[in-house]
């Protein structure tokens, strides 16, 4: 998944030679969970076929506001109003002008003057229709006018002239589209920290002091911050599910040592750091080399604690930095929850309780209540996990003001 699943983009085609192209950028953000419609205008078809975008974009393709279909219409209107983004691609210098002018000669052009999503365009044409007044003039135009404008490449031209004007290849298009939607974001811009799963510590080369933690619930907080456009990196101890979306920094570990030593290396660029880790709090003191026999086994194993991260976060923790740190506890949870949060310099702790039929380790439900510095209590009720991240994302955003 990505931030585009789910997201209606109409590609509006025009006559240019580039419209060749645009079945593969329709194929990319396809493969990205997009909704596509394609528009054209009449002469695009001569370029590229209705066949093979209908197709690929798994809808009727439109050209004329008249449909073949015993005279029934395309609505502009309703077709300008589906969309989350028009992008014009390629956009002739003809159609820019047409664009910058508000002409309305054909059915791509009234989709445009009817939709009220953002539009971006990806010029394609001849050195020289690109760098003349008129149409720099027109890119201007457009570009006061809040269009987002997808500079052309440089290189061989239909012409067989070389220079500015070609239309951007399908991936620079689609790396634009996405760059687009995580601006606009509620957590564009900010730096994110999650740990998620356990530690093992080992006692030989074969055994280890672990628990039960699946990951699930620092994944699901992962991918919802970055859905919500977060740059994430995620510090993952063993047994971690895969993260269902692109874009996310992992980093793998094992025991609590390499989860300390990767969180102090990423948390002084991080505005917000998410500590649902379960952290083992006890190692053994000597590691045997090896499996060790069962008959030499020792009687009795010695442990030491392992290094409180979240508390040495805590006491690193920068002005205007987030931490949130979580709690499983089995009893009298809200008072040793609250305890550790004063304790630990945090802002908020999520409360999970054993006691919760559907919550804690290796199920995909929690019930959360979380706890804030300023003595708030936010109780919620059991929900599949991914649905506890968006609540504690949403209240991310509340606390950073986005």
């Amino acid at each position: 998944m990505t931030m585009l699943r789910g997201r209606k983009i109409i590609i509006g085609i025009t006559g240019g030679i580039a419209a060749y192209k645009i079945p593969f950028l329709i194929r990319l953000l396809k493969k990205k969970g997009a909704e596509v419609k394609v528009v054209m205008s009449p002469s695009a078809g001569e370029f590229v076929t209705k066949l093979t975008l209908a197709t690929l974009s798994g809808n009727a393709v439109h050209s004329d506001f008249i449909r073949d279909d015993h005279g029934s219409w395309n609505s502009h209107v309703k077709l300008g109003l589906w969309g989350d983004l028009l992008i014009m691609a390629p956009a002739t210098a003809n159609t820019l002008a047409k664009m910058a002018n508000g002409n309305c000669d054909n059915l791509l052009m009234a989709v445009y003057l009817s939709a009220r999503c953002p539009v971006m365009v990806a010029p394609a044409m001849d050195l020289d229709m690109y760098r003349h007044r008129t149409t720099r003039s027109n890119i201007a135009l457009l570009q006061k006018d809040g269009v987002v404008v997808i500079p052309p490449g440089t290189g061989e031209l239909a012409s067989g002239l070389s220079g500015e004007g070609r239309m951007a290849e399908p991936g620079i298009i689609l790396g634009n589209i996405e760059s687009f939607f995580k601006k606009s974001l509620p957590l564009s811009g900010i730096r994110a920290l999650v740990t998620a799963g356990p530690t093992y510590e080992p006692i030989d080369d074969v055994r280890f002091i672990g628990n039960h933690s699946s990951g699930k619930m620092g994944i699901s907080l992962a991918d919802a911050l970055n859905r919500a456009g977060a740059e994430v990196t995620l510090v993952a101890g063993p047994g971690c599910p895969d993260t269902q979306t692109g874009g996310i920094h992992r980093v793998n570990v094992r025991s609590a040592e390499e989860m300390r030593k990767s969180c102090m290396k990423f948390a002084p660029a991080v505005r917000l750091i998410i500590k649902s880790a379960a952290v083992a709090d006890l190692r053994p003191v000597h590691i045997a080399k090896g499996k060790l026999k069962k008959e030499r086994a020792p009687a009795h194993l010695a442990l030491e604690p392992t290094a409180d991260i979240l508390a040495e976060l805590g006491k690193r923790k920068k002005k205007g930095q987030i931490l949130i740190g979580f709690a499983l506890e089995s009893d009298d949870g809200i008072r040793s929850a609250r305890a550790k949060l004063r304790r630990k310099n945090l802002d908020a702790i999520v409360l999970n309780s054993l006691q919760d039929k559907g919550a804690g380790f290796g199920t995909d439900t929690n019930k959360i209540t979380l706890l804030t510095r300023n003595n708030k209590t936010i109780k919620f009720e059991l929900k599949p996990k991914a649905e506890v991240a968006k609540d504690i994302v949403n209240f991310v955003i509340k606390t950073l003001g986005k």
